[in-house]
């Protein structure tokens, strides 16, 4: 039988990735417009790939999973490969599809809580909650305010990555990291 590590490495790849992706966001905001859209259609890919995973696993132990991980993963892994085939399109897809995976991802790990609170304890439960309310209604306010989702975009996409970033590096070290 094949032992386990008992660390998240794919959550704690992903997590250092966000943290340096927000950190870029805030020091070139500029060029990280245009710079960053093939990072982020990768990153996109793989967290849809994860969110997949997620799905499968779940539904292998115990015989049901939240649908709406699986609908999130798919549509991460769809605006990911867009952003990587078009990334003339991606400062529009920036201002317009990032909001909706902002609201999906954070529906989707809102939707897994219960599993999160039984794997890795009340502090990551809390953690995993405040960030990703937070998330939604971040995503929320740049549906209903463009203007704010052009002028802003940058600022609030590398807050969300840099907190969406500690959030899955803690999840590594948490028992939550084992599970994979």
């Amino acid at each position: 039988m094949r032992r386990r590590s008992g660390f998240g490495w794919v959550e704690l790849i992903i997590g250092i990735a966000l943290i340096v992706m927000g950190i870029y966001t805030f020091t070139r905001p500029l060029s990280a417009l245009t710079g960053l859209v093939l990072i982020y259609g990768l990153v996109a890919t793989a967290m849809g790939i994860v969110d997949i995973v997620f799905y499968v696993k779940t539904e292998e132990h115990t015989g049901f999973a939240p649908t709406i991980a699986l609908i999130s993963g798919i549509l991460s892994l769809l605006a990911g490969l867009m952003l990587m085939i078009h990334p003339g399109a991606g400062r529009w897809a920036l201002v317009v599809f990032f909001p909706l995976w902002f609201i999906a991802h954070c529906i989707s790990r809102l939707s897994s809580l219960s599993f999160v609170r039984m794997t890795a304890g009340r502090a990551i439960y809390w953690l995993t909650l405040i960030i990703n309310v937070l998330g939604l209604v971040l995503g929320i306010l740049m549906l209903v305010r463009p203007a704010f989702s052009l002028f802003s975009v940058m600022v609030t996409i590398g807050c969300y990555l840099i907190l969406l970033g500690i959030d899955n590096v803690i999840s590594a070290f948490s028992r939550i990291g084992s599970r994979w």
